[in-house]
């Protein structure tokens, strides 16, 4: 039997020797057959030949004079059909390779005839770097001659007569064909070809053609971004269809970076922020450096993200980092330096207008009422007496108007057949706005961050099969600031009126508040201490590739392993120092100073909190991808992964155990023709966050596209529209961060109870137990059914656009009952998934390119459209069902639209206030704020309110920009805006005088300027916007503080994000030095902002008041330089 097997098996190899030795030349015969039919002149046949063969034909017109056309059909050989196609026709030829040579009218001889042989030389230039192109084709069409570029980018080719095509081409570069005619110097610059480059997009778990992919994906050439900062996700608002972003601070680090979110927020309890990969690995976006980014995409349907399975609903962004590639080594360095200086900072009410307005709300004159009189006044205004009568303004005092930062970055790049490798460093420097002690201490307590980068990607080819490759990266940042919060400082700042002490005395005694009860903000500012935190990120990646060719073709394995480790320490070393507050002056005119804090200067000391976390991951994957019968393209993946996070730092048992999850994934794709696509997408993932048999789900995901360009009735239109797509998907995501408080959401609790009573005079009292959270087994992950449908077309050579529908409803959202009834008689409210919502919207791009006259520009614009709705969050119907939050709209955290009243105005008289609805909250007088009856029940309630304004979430981004290139400069600029989004007002500058603490009751200068004033005119408060102030729980305090209308301000801004000149020095000033390519550029950030809100920048996230650092206008000039 094992004879017969290897009988059989030694014929078959027979059979296959003997079929690669005869593929050559069934090849060559194939090959060699030449088929026309059709009506041609026969110059036109000759061309034909030219296009559907390796044949090169050599004539003069001279020796093609007949243009009559013939209906031609034959096929065979060249020699059958050339003579067939010229017999009788009177031209003779000579057939000399797979080249032809027509002979001239006057019947030289063969011998003359032949062509004789030229070289043709010249250099080919990258058109965007200036540099030469290594390794660009150079051929002479329709022949075998052929030459590619050296070092410089020089080409040498021999060919054979005078007529003739070259063809230049490059990966990545629009191809040029240029007529050789009598040139011996042909210099050539390649242009990249977007469309080219477009050609390859990455998606989960791997790559497919771009015109295969029918999911929702965004790319984005970060490399083009100006970044002033150290956070990415800073840049992304406005740049990529989807994304809805916005700043939360300018603060330097960490505490910068915004919040971002693809196409919006679908839960209003769980985590809404997408799965961000690096190389395949979760990992933190902002922790990548920019220089280091190769690709750069977002997920957005269910289509593109439903691999990831339960940690793919909220959308997924996709990095890849730069690796090296064959060649010499490169050196690119790039070095900048930016000032920053706050966008919009509120300004402030001086002592004057302090006291004006101290007077106004308490009804006073000055003369001897209690008011402040016109002599302190006075003393406020001319600065007499600053120690008892002092005129701060607190913001100018601790915030500067400049701060600066530097950034260098150094890579290296190269490599050979077997290794190539991409090394790279970097530092960034960022100071604040905060001012500092000075001399005063052997620390600076100013905020200020430093960041260091380390990355080293390698690859090696270990057979012609196997690929190896190794990325290792390391991020160290560090911070120093103040010992008190930058919330605490920020607050104090806003809030502090500006009479009520100096920065500090005259003496130099540590000024203090009046009473124990607040703080100086300059004290916390630079005498509070410091604090030190560090974060240390270690990241590695070890992955093995390899084909299986000899199994089938087009399979390739791939097993990568991950391990991250990442430490984070922060070191308080604080002191709250002796302060006074001056009462009034001694006879000898010194201050009587009375204690506010005997406090120390020493720094305290407490042992560093440590942040521990260590994270490994592993993946194996089969890929396969084959093109049958050039029509048919299949694709196909199957996927295991598993993760474990430990926190080695943990406080309690529970926290100490290791995190996991683990899941399965898999795609098949199918193309015909590459003309009608159909995917199917499905991930299998579990999540130890529920209880067995709840821990794992299915999501599937479907997709079609129909390349509509590629059908033959089309072509008519090809002129006009080049590429026209269009695509939908279906599917299901889940998502198991459901935003529970507790580890293990679905097991019981037993809570502790103190203090009861019991016996018969209820004088015992003793320790019990009951039942805390109801045992829920059903938990589980929250489930996103999402649906897109896209067109994707381009226009004139010139014109891309790209335009999607989205709809996503988000099921199972993890809440507390609302609608239980207390009958039920359970003590802790369960949580269960019955939460629903919806987001759905429009989201596309438009890009554009155009040569105009030497100038070549290019304009790209964006725009997303994206509102959500709650549909179900457990509470019953209110009594007036317009208060419901069912179908409204929720923000940020959840947060759902606010409810107010509808402010018509403010009281223009007693008259007024009687013939109007009352209005339930306190008294209220002429200047006061009047309210609209919505329920028609003649008084104003609670029931009278209604959902106002927009949430925090703007529903609308949007960005455009141009880009212009002119011999060695360029220019470019960008706008970035948001539309439908609103800011509540609240706090103590906008209603300083709500308690009795006079020494933080800051005022804006815009509540001076437009509130409602009994000195006013009639004109004056009928153009007023805030209204009368009052004092304490006085007449009108209750009433106008309401959530109403009055407080709401659209925060729509557009501003000039981006704007960036460059100067390329030209190549000829570098060819006798080491630098390959030198430019240097100036560019700018945040440099303009239109919006109707005033008071602080409108960006400015999770502040009421503007008590926050600020968002910074930047200026970096830099440098960038190849070597």
């Amino acid at each position: 039997m094992k004879k017969c097997i290897f009988l059989y098996r030694q014929r078959y190899l027979s059979y296959l020797v003997l079929l690669l030795l005869l593929w050559p030349t069934v090849m060559l015969a194939a090959q060699g057959n030449i088929q026309i039919k059709g009506k041609f002149s026969l110059k036109e046949a000759i061309r034909y030949i030219e296009e559907t063969s390796d044949y090169t034909f050599f004539y003069k017109d001279s020796d093609l004079k007949d243009k009559s056309k013939k209906e031609i059909n034959c096929s065979g050989t060249i020699e059958e059909v050339l003579k067939n196609l010229f017999n009788g026709s009177g031209v003779n030829y000579i057939i000399k390779g797979k080249e032809v040579i027509f002979k001239v009218a006057n019947a030289q001889n063969a011998e003359q005839q032949q062509p004789k042989k030229r070289v043709i030389t010249g250099t080919i230039i990258d058109g965007e770097t200036k540099e030469p192109i290594i390794g660009a084709s150079v051929w002479l069409k329709n022949s075998s001659s052929g030459t590619v570029t050296n070092l410089d980018g020089h080409y040498s080719l021999t060919i054979e007569g005078i007529g003739g095509v070259l063809e230049f081409s490059y990966i990545g570069m629009k191809k040029q064909e240029i007529a050789i005619s009598n040139k011996n110097v042909i210099d050539v610059i390649l242009n990249p070809d977007t469309k080219k480059l477009d050609e390859v997009v990455v998606v989960g778990y791997g790559r497919q053609k771009k015109e295969s992919v029918v999911g929702a994906i965004s790319s984005l050439d970060v490399g083009e971004l100006n970044i002033p900062g150290s956070n990415i996700s800073n840049v992304l608002a406005g740049q990529m269809a989807g994304v809805v972003s916005m700043q939360a601070s300018g603060e330097p680090g960490k505490n910068s970076a915004s919040d971002f979110y693809i196409r919006g927020i679908a839960s209003f309890k769980g985590n809404s922020t997408p799965l961000v990969l690096v190389d395949g690995i979760e990992r933190e976006l902002d922790l990548v450096d920019v220089d280091d980014i190769a690709t750069f995409s977002i997920l957005k349907d269910a289509s593109a993200s439903a691999v990831y399975g339960v940690r793919g609903a909220n959308g997924v962004i996709l990095i890849t980092t730069k690796k090296g590639s064959e060649g010499k080594p490169r050196i690119n360095v790039r070095a900048e330096m930016g000032f920053k200086t706050p966008t919009r900072m509120p300004q402030m009410a001086n002592s004057v207008q302090w006291a004006e307005m101290y007077n106004e709300a308490k009804g006073l004159t000055g003369n001897g009422d209690g008011g402040y009189s016109s002599e302190a006044i006075q003393k406020y205004s001319d600065g007499s007496d600053p120690d008892l009568y002092p005129n701060v303004n607190w913001l100018d005092q601790m915030y500067r108007n400049l701060a600066s930062s530097e950034r260098v970055t150094l890579n290296l790049s190269g490599g050979g057949d077997i290794c190539k490798y991409y090394v790279s460093g970097g530092f960034y420097n960022e100071g604040s706005i905060f001012r500092n002690a000075g001399d005063v201490y052997d620390y600076n307590s100013s905020i200020h961050y430093t960041k260091f980068n380390f990355r080293a990607n390698m690859d090696f080819s270990v057979t012609p099969t196997t690929t190896f490759n190794v990325n290792l990266a390391n991020i160290y940042e560090s911070s120093w600031g103040p010992g008190a919060t930058t919330s605490d400082i920020w607050g104090y700042a806003f809030n502090t009126s500006p009479n009520a002490f100096p920065v500090e005395y005259s003496d130099g005694t540590l000024s203090a508040p009046s009473a124990a009860s607040g703080s100086n903000p300059w004290n916390l500012l630079v005498h509070s201490g410091y604090r030190e935190q560090s974060w240390n990120s270690a990241q590695s990646l070890i992955g093995v590739t390899q084909k299986l060719d000899m199994i089938t073709l087009g399979l390739t394995a791939n097993i990568k392993f991950s391990w991250d480790a990442s430490n984070n320490t922060l070191q308080v070393r604080s002191k709250t120092p002796p302060q006074f507050h001056a009462t009034g002056r001694n006879e000898d005119g010194s201050l009587n100073y009375k204690t506010i804090y005997e406090g120390s200067n020493n720094l305290s000391y407490a042992a560093p909190v440590t942040v521990s976390k260590i994270t490994t991951y592993m993946e194996g994957s089969l890929n396969y991808t084959r093109l049958f019968a050039q029509k048919h393209r299949i694709g196909a993946l199957f996927l295991y992964n598993h993760k474990i996070y430990k926190l080695l730092t943990a406080e309690n048992q529970k926290k100490s155990l290791p995190y996991k999850s683990q899941g399965l994934a898999g795609r098949l794709t199918y193309a015909y023709m590459d003309r009608y696509f159909a995917e199917f997408n499905m991930g299998y993932t579990g999540s130890e966050n529920f209880a067995r048999g709840h821990r794992f789900g299915f999501f599937p995901a479907y997709a079609i596209g129909w390349m509509v360009s590629s059908e033959k009735w089309f072509e008519p239109l090809t002129k006009v529209v080049n590429d026209l797509k269009l695509k939908a998907s279906y599917g299901k995501v889940g998502n198991d961060d459901i935003g529970a408080s507790r580890r293990w959401a679905y097991e019981p609790s037993v809570n502790t109870v103190t203090g009861w009573s019991y016996g018969k005079t209820a004088n015992q009292t003793g320790t019990g137990y009951r039942v805390g959270e109801i045992e829920n087994t059903n938990v589980s992950w929250e489930e996103a059914t999402k649906v897109n449908a896209g067109i994707e077309l381009r226009l004139f050579e010139k014109l891309k656009i790209q335009a999607d529908y989205f709809y996503e409803e988000r099921n199972g959202i993890f809440l507390a009952r609302a609608g239980l009834p207390a009958i039920v008689g359970l003590t802790t409210t369960p949580y269960v998934n019955v939460g629903k919502a919806k987001v759905s919207g429009l989201d596309g791009t438009l890009e554009y390119q155009q040569q105009v006259g030497k100038v070549l520009l290019t304009g790209r614009g964006n725009f997303t459209f994206s509102r959500n709705q709650m549909l179900d969050n457990d509470e019953p119907d209110w009594e007036y069902k317009y208060q419901n939050s069912i179908g409204k709209p929720f923000g940020r955290n959840g947060a759902a639209q606010r409810k107010g009243f509808i402010a018509l105005g403010f009281f223009e008289s007693q008259a007024e206030i009687d013939n109007s609805p009352k209005q339930m909250f306190g008294e209220y007088r002429v200047g006061d704020v009047k309210y609209k009856d919505v329920n028609g029940d003649g008084k104003i309630d609670t029931y009278d309110q209604i959902a106002i304004g927009y949430t925090d979430l703007p529903e609308i981004t949007y960005g455009f920009g141009l880009t212009a290139k002119w011999k060695n400069f360029d220019a470019s600029v960008f706008f970035q805006g948001v539309a439908r989004t609103s800011i509540y007002l609240a706090g103590t500058p906008l209603r300083p005088f709500s308690s009795d603490n006079m020494d933080r009751s800051a005022i804006y200068e815009d509540l001076y300027k437009y509130s409602w004033k009994t000195t006013n005119t009639p004109e004056q408060n009928a153009s007023a916007k805030y209204p009368r102030l009052s004092y304490g729980a006085e007449a009108g305090s209750s009433n106008n503080s309401q959530s109403s209308t009055m407080w709401l301000r659209d925060r729509s801004f557009l501003r000039l994000k981006n704007a960036e000149i460059g100067y390329t020095l030209p190549k000829t000033w570098l060819n006798k030095t080491f630098i390959k390519s030198f430019r240097f550029y100036i560019a700018g950030t945040n440099l303009l902002t239109f919006s109707k809100f005033k008071l602080w920048d409108p960006e400015l996230l999770d502040t009421t008041n503007g008590a926050k650092y600020p968002n910074n206008m930047t200026v970096t000039i830099g440098l960038n330089a190849n070597f």
